[in-house]
């Protein structure tokens, strides 16, 4: 076994081959002179950017960084995939993974300290 998490994936796998097949097509359409290979190779090459993603989202990708070693074989799904990693592109895309921090981020920016005449301390001024 590898000393490294390489991340080898199925999302990762199943992209690279999509885009593989892809660039093949317009490699062909370039060979052939033919628009419609171009386009369609094209096609092939931008859906598998989507086919990764929309895997990575199910858990089948990986979060950035290195996983646990127990986490390093190919199969593995990744179970924090719902709520979203911490840095992901691609999760963010999605709007995952700001949801707790993005709530506490709003409420101390729209929480202040307002002085209430008559009153001792200031009071807590909440937005919605």
């Amino acid at each position: 076994m590898s000393q490294y998490d390489e991340g080898h994936t199925v999302a990762g796998w199943t992209g690279t081959a999509i885009a593989t097949l892809g660039s093949a097509v317009v490699g062909a359409g370039i060979c052939t002179v033919s628009a419609v290979l171009i386009t369609g190779g094209l096609g092939i090459t931008a859906a598998s950017v989507l086919v990764t993603w929309a895997l990575h989202l199910s858990g089948w990708g990986k979060p950035p960084g290195v996983r646990p070693r127990g986490q390093w074989r190919m199969g593995t799904r990744d179970l924090s995939a719902r709520e979203g990693h911490a840095g992901c592109w691609g999760c963010r895309l999605a709007g995952r993974g700001r949801g707790r921090a993005l709530e506490r981020r709003t409420f101390a920016a729209t929480s202040e300290a307002v002085a209430v005449p008559g009153e001792q301390e200031p009071a807590v001024a909440e937005a919605r």
